[in-house]
């Protein structure tokens, strides 16, 4: 049987990704230097995927405890995942027009 905690966790840390990865695509801007887009990207990463243990934690309260350790770091694949795709497609869908130039 699976557990729905689990599940949850997994899949609201898709949905956070594709949150914190949209938000990276606003803030960078076409003139930014590498270094501090891709600090701002990780920052607002790291901010969201630290968001993400608390509310997986609390998802897995009164779990066993192997469930509770595994809430706090299920689905960072995804995350990391969704968070690079959602912030490469704003960012291009943005500012296509200076990219072709």
């Amino acid at each position: 049987m699976p557990n729905v905690a689990l599940d949850r966790v997994y899949y609201m840390r898709i949905v956070l990704g594709i949150i914190a990865g949209t938000i990276a695509g606003f803030a960078i801007a076409p003139g930014t230097d590498q270094g501090t887009a891709v600090g701002m990207a990780l920052g607002i990463a790291i901010a969201f995927f630290l968001i993400s243990v608390v509310i997986g934690r609390m998802f897995a309260k009164g779990q066993p405890k192997e469930v509770q350790k595994k809430a706090g770091y299920d689905g960072i694949v995804p995350f990391i995942f969704m968070n690079i795709l959602a912030m490469v497609i704003v960012y291009t869908a943005l500012h296509q027009g200076s990219i072709l130039k």
